[in-house]
């Protein structure tokens, strides 16, 4: 059966995001200033081909473990469909 894991990799929050406090100076140089916080990460996406979805899931946070996310840096969610 196939799988589809969407994975969502951040920066961890103790951490500084050089790339949200960019955007956050470009937005309020846009006089968009409601905005009071901006993080960025990335979204990966892959098709899994397992026998359950708990063996999906546990496929995916392994790649995320040893390859898709430095934990020391940033933190990483699974979901699978």
């Amino acid at each position: 059966m196939t799988f589809t894991a969407h994975i969502n990799v951040m920066p961890l929050k103790e951490l500084l995001d050089p790339q949200g406090k960019a955007v956050m100076s470009g937005l309020k140089n846009l006089g968009i200033t409601q905005i009071n916080d901006v993080r960025i990460g990335k979204h990966i996406t892959l098709q899994i081909e397992a026998a359950t979805k708990e063996e999906a899931q546990s496929l995916a946070e392994n790649a995320c473990q040893k390859l898709l996310a430095n934990q020391v840096m940033e933190s990483f969610e699974v979901t699978i469909q």
